[in-house]
């Protein structure tokens, strides 16, 4: 029989801290403060200081990280968006709950990430922001994408929910944009026990605005300064956070040494993941790219090899939105959704175990 490469375990994930999460609990029960206590504002210090922002807010999921930096910016109404093609359906669900458009803009066939000679074209009197997805644990460049910001006098928001610690040139994801959006969805390099995101930034006004937005719009219990929302970071997701945050750079060391083996040991006939000077990347996701995807799938499951795809259906074929863009055809976009596969790479796998599905991948005919 087969050995079985699981893709996913978050009992495997977070077994090494699970004594620190028993630890934690503890404090935060016997606190008797469950919401917005000190265990959220400790987070939120110790994270920015990670990112290397002034300000970070602690949200209840990284969907409301993106809609609610999109609000506190006070775009027009009608305003359009943009937003890459190829990216997560969160991020186009973000722009439409703001209350804005997306514009679909193709991505860099070899990195994945939006294409900035691209975007011009898609710049109308209407743009008032770029939503930049660092996709799979790469950022994207940021060094272009906020020349274009400003010379159009255009706002960025980050997507940084798979790019917890990745950097480009000199600045960690984050600390770009007007605003950086974080998810700590459990399978994320930095996932808590359950959803949570967080929002950073270095723009004091925006930061003021977001504490009030994620609670009711309000800072003093029952007076509201703008309409709000309810969505607190938990405090007892804040306490497992702040302990799997000291780990976070160990955890993303051991993630690049299992894509190093990827990249030396993967023969040709696979397209691996670009790696460029100018970025650290975090590799939340190793994704490769085959025109045979899916019997490669099935051959590496034949080998007791579990696999993702990252994604299978992009944005504008997708039921709810297939009315809601005016190109109906997003070619690049359509080869990485039709391509692309997820192969394992968790904290937990060790590095034998990532030979052996380099060789299985190599044993494909």
């Amino acid at each position: 029989m087969n050995r079985v490469i699981k893709y996913e375990s978050l009992a495997d994930t977070n077994a090494a801290l699970f004594n620190d999460y028993q630890t934690a609990f503890g404090s935060f029960l016997n606190s008797g403060w469950y919401i917005l206590g000190e265990q959220v504002a400790a987070f939120e210090q110790e994270f920015a200081r990670y990112c290397g922002t002034t300000y970070c807010i602690g949200v209840a999921s990284g969907l409301d990280a993106i809609v609610l930096s999109l609000k506190a910016l006070d775009l027009p109404k009608n305003a359009e968006v943009i937003v890459p093609s190829n990216a997560y359906i969160a991020c186009v669900l973000g722009v439409i709950n703001a209350g804005f458009k997306p514009i679909l803009v193709e991505p860099d066939i070899h990195t994945y990430n939006i294409d900035p000679a691209k975007i011009e074209a898609h710049i109308s009197n209407k743009t008032k922001a770029i939503l930049a997805v660092h996709l799979y644990g790469k950022m994207c460049d940021m060094t272009n994408i906020t020349l274009i910001a400003q010379k159009y006098d255009l706002k960025v928001v980050e997507d940084c929910a798979q790019a917890h610690g990745a950097q480009h040139r000199d600045k960690k994801s984050g600390n770009w944009g007007n605003a950086g959006a974080f998810s700590f969805y459990p399978t994320k390099n930095l996932g808590a026990l359950g959803d949570g995101g967080a929002i950073t930034t270095n723009d004091g006004a925006l930061a003021e605005k977001l504490f009030y937005l994620r609670n009711y719009g309000s800072k003093i219990k029952y007076e509201n300064k703008y309409i709000g929302y309810n969505s607190r970071l938990d405090e007892v997701q804040a306490a497992f956070l702040r302990k799997k945050l000291l780990k976070l750079d160990e955890i993303n060391k051991h993630k690049r040494k299992l894509a190093r083996i990827y990249f030396d040991k993967i023969e040709t006939g696979f397209v691996k993941p670009v790696e460029q000077p100018e970025n650290s990347d975090v590799f939340h996701i190793f994704n490769i790219r085959s025109s045979k995807r899916n019997e490669l799938k099935k051959h590496l499951l034949e080998k007791g090899i579990q696999t993702e795809i990252h994604y299978p259906v992009p944005p504008h074929k997708q039921i709810a939105y297939r009315n809601l863009f005016k190109s109906p055809k997003f070619p690049i976009s359509e080869e990485i959704h039709a391509t692309t596969l997820s192969l394992p790479i968790a904290v937990f796998h060790t590095e034998d175990e990532i030979n052996y599905v380099a060789d299985c991948l190599n044993g494909f005919n």
